[in-house]
C-alpha cells in the first residue's frame, strides 16, 4: 500500500493564470512607456506581444526585438523593454481561483507540496512569491538554477529527493502533455492534467482537473483506492 504524501505543481497555466497576467502586464507596460509607444494603438501592441510570446515559449528578448522592428519604436530600446518586463511582470501576476484554499487544505492534511517550473530563476521566483504561496510550498525547482529543465526526468527526481518521497508517493499537476504529464509519469508519479484548450487531453494522465479545488478530492480518491487494495 502506497499513499501519496506529496503534491507537486507546474507553475505557468497551472497555478498562475499566465494569459490573464500577460494581458494585464502588457497593458500596464504600454501606459508606463506611452511616451515612446503612443504611435501604436494599445490593443495592437497587446495583441502583437501575445502573438510573438507564443504562450511563453519565446523568450522576451526576441519578442521585444521584433516589436521594435514591427512598430519602428523610438525612444525606448528592446533591451529597455525587456528590463521593464523582468522587473515589473510580477506585479501583474494573477493566480487561478481557489489557489490558497487548495494549498491550505493540503497543508492541513500534512501533504508536502512543491513547484517544478521551466524558466529564469529570479524572474520565476518573483512571480511565485507574488502569489503569496511561500508558506505553503516546501520546495521550488526552477530550470535555470537546476541546470536542467522539464521534461528531463532528473528535475523531477531532484524534487522527490528533496521532499524525501518516492515517485509513487507523489502526484504532479501540470498543463503540458509532454513536459508535465508524460515526464512525471516516467518517474513513477501520479500525473494529473490541468485542462488547457491548447492541447488534446493526454490519454496517459491518471486524472484531470479544471479547478484547483479538484486536487484535494482527487488526492483523497487516489489514497482511498490504495487503502482498499
Amino acid at each position: 500500500m502506497t499513499l501519496i504524501k506529496a503534491v507537486l505543481f507546474d507553475f505557468d497555466r497551472t497555478l498562475l493564470d499566465r494569459d490573464a497576467s500577460v494581458s494585464i502586464f502588457v497593458a500596464t507596460q504600454y501606459e508606463r512607456l506611452k511616451a515612446s509607444l503612443s504611435h501604436i494603438p494599445k490593443e495592437r501592441y497587446i495583441s502583437r506581444f501575445i502573438e510573438l510570446d507564443d504562450r511563453g515559449y519565446v523568450w522576451k528578448d526576441k519578442v521585444y526585438t521584433q516589436l521594435v522592428d514591427d512598430f519602428m519604436i523610438k525612444g525606448v530600446s528592446g533591451e529597455q523593454l525587456l528590463e521593464d518586463y523582468e522587473s515589473e511582470f510580477h506585479k501583474s501576476c494573477i493566480p487561478y481561483p481557489n489557489l490558497l484554499e487548495m494549498l491550505e487544505q493540503l497543508k492541513r492534511a500534512q501533504v508536502q507540496t512543491g513547484i517544478i517550473t521551466n524558466g529564469h530563476g529570479e524572474f520565476q521566483l518573483r512571480n511565485i512569491q507574488a502569489l503569496g504561496i511561500d508558506d505553503y510550498v516546501n520546495v521550488i525547482l526552477i530550470s535555470e538554477w537546476e541546470g536542467i529543465k522539464k521534461p528531463d526526468p532528473e528535475i523531477f527526481l531532484r524534487a522527490l529527493a528533496r521532499l524525501g518521497v518516492r515517485g509513487e508517493e507523489a502526484m504532479y499537476i501540470g498543463d503540458h502533455p509532454i513536459n508535465d504529464v508524460q515526464a512525471s509519469r516516467r518517474v513513477g508519479m501520479k500525473a494529473v492534467w490541468k485542462t488547457d484548450s491548447q492541447w488534446e487531453a493526454p490519454k496517459e494522465a491518471d486524472g484531470t482537473i479544471s479547478d484547483l479545488l479538484d486536487i484535494p478530492d482527487l488526492l483523497n480518491r487516489f489514497n482511498r483506492t490504495e487503502l482498499k487494495s
